[in-house]
């Protein structure tokens, strides 16, 4: 099913992709901190589009270094309750794909730079064409995008023509990741890496026992990237922990469950609450 733009580059690997982010954790790095990547679904909790660029803002100005916003899917199977729940929500208000990206161009019409990686399922993109898709996220501001269900071996017929376009993408590791599987990243030259701390969904209790620094050494060495870890990390302890051991940390269902709790209008500022608690946390 590989579908690749008549004018991708000849050898899109070369190419820079993900400048914005890069220079991102670059910076985190001087700073001497982790980068607080953040994680929101796209049109949760009402599909308003003025709602999202509001909530990506408040979040961007607590200090949130990157945003991931979710693309809302009918069957998101790597998350658990709380995302699961914000795509129901998104897709009730009638969000999706087109209003992520609307979503992006919107927030970058008002001026705010904040990397964002577009993260989500292959089926949206694949429906859309990944030509389509490619041409659209890089119109529209987008720094990479991240596909929970498409695995490094299928991974050039998107990022191929995102590649071409200066769009990068990010690939998964996780604990069950082999030393070959790890070492195939490297040739994606990704602006960074994400770890996931355990087996299993989102959403679920961070083991800090089972997270090594030697772990995450060995992936920062194996594919030349940054590294953040995401899956589990709910309060500023849990960030300052994790913070300590990776060049980024990743906070998604703690983020949508204060966004599904907050009254009517007020999903922007309980966001920027708990960011600004998890960025004091990181330095």
């Amino acid at each position: 099913m590989t579908a690749v733009a008549s004018d991708v580059v000849a050898d899109p690997v070369t190419a820079v992709t993900g400048a914005r982010l890069r220079a991102r954790f670059a910076e985190c790095r001087a700073a001497g901190r982790a980068a607080l990547v953040v994680y929101v679904t796209a049109g949760d909790p009402r599909g308003a589009l003025d709602e999202t660029v509001a909530i990506v803002r408040a979040a961007a100005g607590a200090g949130a270094d990157v945003i991931e916003l979710g693309v809302p899917f009918s069957d998101p199977s790597a998350d658990g309750a709380a995302i699961q729940a914000a795509m129901e929500r998104a897709l009730a208000g009638g969000a999706g794909l087109h209003h992520a990206l609307d979503a992006v161009a919107a927030v970058r019409a008002a001026g705010c730079e904040v990397p964002v990686v577009l993260f989500g399922y292959y089926n949206p993109p694949f429906v859309m064409g990944v030509d389509a898709f490619a041409a659209r996220a890089a119109a529209v501001g987008v720094d990479a995008v991240l596909t929970v269900d498409l695995p490094v071996d299928e991974l050039d017929e998107l990022r191929l023509p995102l590649a071409a376009r200066g769009v990068g993408v990010i690939p998964l590791l996780a604990p069950t990741s082999t030393p070959d599987r790890i070492a195939r990243v490297r040739a994606l030259d990704p602006a960074f890496v994400y770890y996931i701390s355990l087996t299993g969904v989102t959403g679920a209790a961070l083991d800090g026992a089972r997270l090594s620094a030697a772990r995450v050494t060995e992936i920062r060495a194996a594919t030349g990237a940054p590294v953040a870890v995401g899956f589990g990390i709910k309060t500023a302890a849990d960030a300052r922990a994790v913070g300590a051991l990776a060049d980024g940390v990743v906070v998604g269902s703690a983020i949508v469950a204060r966004i599904g709790a907050a009254p009517p209008g007020g999903a922007a500022a309980a966001v920027a609450d708990l960011v600004g608690e998890l960025r004091a946390a990181l330095g």
